[in-house]
């Protein structure tokens, strides 16, 4: 099928890309639909009970999702007897692949001691310790939630608690759970009920200028900004920008948070704010994805005075529930992971994979829309004429179309990404499995030159 394609696709008649470009992805979806009749059936059966089927906005896309049926190492195998190399990575919660053996393990000896105590047990004391020593000197105490969600609602309201103020300084594009979305530089109409200033991203002088009206200027409970910008495009941070995030938040009294919820595996597996000197990091940072060992995880943290609010000892401290916050499957595949597994010297060396691959993607892009954004091993591809990316903006006029042709084209070719061309390398990935990606890239770029090829 991808054969015929490539020899069908024709440079678009003026006035006519858009055509073309649908052209070919109908080309893909019918060949998709061929090859997936299970999946269809097993999705169309939960659209009777699920609306659209669907449980988790991200995971949809056109004309049906894929239903996988297991998966192993960094493969993943689909209801119709396909398999896929896994370069999404669970969205980065999938960091250690699909069946590592210490994880596994761990998980199945938890399993055996019982699955719920309703009590205090060795091993969240083991993993606290584990993050505390990972992203030291400034993560002082913490707390663990069930997602990154449940972090960002907990690192807000310990921000309002302790400033006695309201407001919420967040940026265009930002994202830090299924309650806070800014894309567009509008808030979700499912957004908590804080009351958002949105600013900028990468641009210090959008948030003085919010941060310094009269109206804002004592009223800043926190300024909380992804250091690289996720599901907006995988855009970086300057580090001036971070520096003056710092700045202002000195200035006007506010708790400054970093998500890391997605970032905390960068560098040495401590962060990207592990590369700022420490009078420029954060006050509280919210975690989650990788380091619960794939199981459901968040967690806040970060200056004691802060954190001490949720101090049971003390009176008046504020409450913080969550029947499974301290879950001993999470406990356990989180601890092993972070002790045994994804140590500083491992964290570096996926970095290090993630910078040459998206070089090597880079290259074979060259001279078309195409544009790789990210650090390590997270990534994004977005087609663009734009050659300047510091926020999410700057993409100009989403080319979704390309990018749902590139999406169809990569499964037919046996590897998993996401429909919004998203990445995250897993330590299951070899040598060969990232040299494939890189040369089927090619190969679409080869098959798409007419309708990608910067004019």
């Amino acid at each position: 099928m991808m054969e015929s394609l490539t020899t069908t696709i024709q440079a678009p008649v003026k006035g006519h890309l858009d055509k073309s470009v649908a052209d070919a992805y109908t080309q893909l979806e019918e060949a998709y639909i061929h090859r997936h009749p299970t999946s269809h059936s097993i999705y169309k059966s939960a659209t009777e009970s699920l609306p659209g089927g669907n449980t988790r906005s991200v995971l949809f896309y056109a004309p049906y999702p894929l239903s996988i049926k297991y998966a192993e190492g960094a493969r993943l195998h689909d209801a119709d007897g396909h398999s896929y190399i896994d370069m999404l990575g669970e969205y980065t919660a999938g960091l250690y692949g699909h069946s590592e053996p210490l994880i596994t393990n761990a998980i199945k000896s938890a399993v055996d001691r019982g699955l719920s105590f309703g009590s205090h047990h060795e091993d969240e004391a083991h993993l606290a310790k584990a993050i505390k020593t990972r992203f030291s000197p400034n993560m002082e105490l913490l707390r663990f939630t069930n997602s990154g969600t449940e972090a960002t609602l907990m690192a807000l309201a310990a921000a309002k608690a302790y400033t006695g103020r309201k407001k919420i300084v967040v940026f265009s594009g930002g994202y830090h759970g299924g309650a806070f979305s800014f894309k567009a530089g509008v808030s979700s109409p499912v957004n908590a009920p804080h009351e958002y200033l949105i600013a900028r991203y990468n641009s210090i002088d959008s948030v003085k200028d919010l941060a310094e009206l009269p109206e804002n200027r004592d009223d800043v409970a926190a300024i909380i900004v992804e250091p690289m910008i996720g599901s907006g495009g995988a855009i970086p941070g300057e580090p001036s920008f971070l520096e003056g995030l710092r700045k202002v938040a000195n200035e006007r009294g506010a708790v400054l948070i970093y998500d890391e919820v997605m970032t905390s595996r960068m560098y040495s597996g401590s962060g990207i704010q592990s590369q700022l000197t420490p009078e420029n990091r954060p006050d509280l940072t919210t975690l989650g994805k990788w380091i619960g060992g794939g199981m459901s995880f968040g967690a806040f943290g970060g200056r004691r005075e802060i954190m001490e609010l949720f101090d049971p000892r003390k009176k008046n401290a504020l409450a913080h529930a969550g029947t499974f916050n301290n879950n001993v499957l999470t406990m356990a595949a989180g601890r092993v992971g972070m002790e045994q597994i994804f140590t500083p010297e491992k964290a570096k060396a996926l970095h290090d994979r993630g910078e040459k691959l998206r070089k090597q993607l880079e290259d074979v892009s060259k001279g078309t829309l195409m544009k790789w954004t990210g650090l390590g091993s997270i990534m994004n591809v977005s087609f663009t004429p734009a050659t300047d990316i510091t926020c999410p903006e700057d993409f100009g006029k989403p080319l979704t179309e390309l990018g749902d042709c590139l999406h169809l084209f990569m499964l037919e070719h046996g590897y998993y990404m996401a429909r919004r061309g998203f990445l995250a390398l897993s330590l299951a990935l070899t040598d060969k499995d990232l040299a494939g990606f890189v040369e089927n890239v090619e190969a679409f770029v080869r098959a798409f030159q007419p309708l990608i090829a910067l004019k």
